[in-house]
């Protein structure tokens, strides 16, 4: 059985929206740590090369942490208000070192959840030991010497971790925050609009492309090896977060005694992808700006053709045409397809109803806002 929430019957209390920037900092060390896996990132990461030599260097010593997955000890809760990023962080600071030992361990073997084994006994298992100095390690030396505290002195290492938090937050993650986090508001009052609207399974069939929603059932949930069902209800409810620098993951934690969480592209990041940068809308206008291209796509609008097909329409040779229509094709404007022995060429729709609205935007910002 994948992982699965079943929605109470009040579907609408067993929701709870928050965002946070202890978590949205994380988030944003894992895309440092991973950057070619997150290319609406890649600002982010440019900028972060401009980071101190010893910060960058401590990032990577503690990117076991978040290289593959987050500690769910810094994970938001639905029974508290939205909070500072200092109030995380001191909340962070006041764990038991056992318990953030244990946390911290995860990403580099994990439990397998439900029931949880007991702490010291995991801590204190030489075959566990060894697997994660040998997972930090492949990351390098530092990796792997910071990993030994979590079996020698947890303490040492949740007081690291802290640090370099705080560290990144002076240095560049605050003036970050300040430029998201009305985003990130923004999305959390119009999820409310949607349910509002469209009912929560309506909602929730958008939020993320790795949800599963079951038709005509009370359940959703991810399709993943870990069996498990949960009941939410009012007095526990599944805490929705929206994330810039989350995407393309989606990031989950059904396990006590952590909060339900379930963190997702906020949704100004997808729309976000239906209009193009600079670079592209030039390559799209120049692809434009030529009489014979202009033919070609009328009549690649009117049906999906091949290039064989094409040529005697438009008076060109072959390979003349297939010139034109790779370079429409390398504007956006086309999607080619093979259909036996030829390839066939079609028109991207979306393409070209955001064309206009793409133009706007470029030449007068502000009215192109939608």
């Amino acid at each position: 059985m994948p992982l699965r929430f079943e929605l109470g019957e009040d579907a609408e209390a067993s929701l709870a929206f928050a965002y946070s920037p202890l978590l949205e900092a994380v988030l944003s060390l894992h895309v440092l740590t991973v950057p070619k896996h997150h290319a609406l990132q890649h600002q982010w990461v440019r900028a972060s090369r401009s980071l101190p030599p010893v910060l960058k260097r401590e990032i990577t010593a503690l990117s076991f942490l978040y290289r593959w997955t987050i500690p769910d000890c810094i994970l938001p809760s639905s029974v508290t208000g939205y909070d500072e990023f200092d109030g995380g962080l001191a909340q962070l600071r006041s764990l038991r070192p056992d318990v953030a030992a244990f946390e911290f361990l995860r990403p580099l073997w994990d439990h397998g959840g439900g029931v949880r084994p007991q702490r010291r006994r995991i801590l204190g298992d030489s075959a566990v030991r060894a697997h994660a100095l040998k997972r930090a390690g492949t990351i390098g030396a530092g990796a792997r010497g910071a990993a030994t505290l979590l079996f020698d002195d947890p303490a040492a290492l949740l007081a690291r971790f802290a640090s370099l938090l705080e560290a990144y937050w002076a240095e560049a993650f605050a003036a970050e925050w300040r430029q998201i986090e009305p985003s990130l508001a923004e999305s959390v009052v119009d999820a409310g609009r949607r349910i509002a609207r469209d009912g929560v399974y309506g909602f929730l069939t958008g939020l993320a492309p790795q949800l599963r929603i079951e038709p005509g059932n009370t359940e959703f949930g991810l399709d993943i090896p870990h069996h498990h069902r949960v009941a939410l209800h009012a007095d526990n409810p599944l805490l929705l977060v929206p994330s810039v620098y989350v995407w393309p993951h989606v990031r989950i934690n059904c396990d006590p005694p952590w909060p339900l969480v379930l963190v997702y592209r906020a949704p100004h990041l997808v729309e976000s992808l239906r209009h193009a940068t600079r670079p592209e809308l030039v390559r799209t206008l120049r692809a434009l700006a030529d009489p014979t291209r202009l033919r070609i796509l009328q009549q690649v609008a009117r049906r999906p053709r091949s290039t064989q097909e094409l040529a005697p329409l438009v008076g060109l040779s072959e390979p003349g045409t297939s010139k034109h229509l790779r370079a429409l094709a390398e504007a956006g404007l086309l999607e080619r397809r093979r259909e036996g022995y030829y390839v066939v060429y079609s028109v991207v729709p979306e393409r070209l109803e955001t064309l206009s609205l793409d133009l706007r935007r470029l030449v007068a910002p502000t009215q192109g806002r939608s």
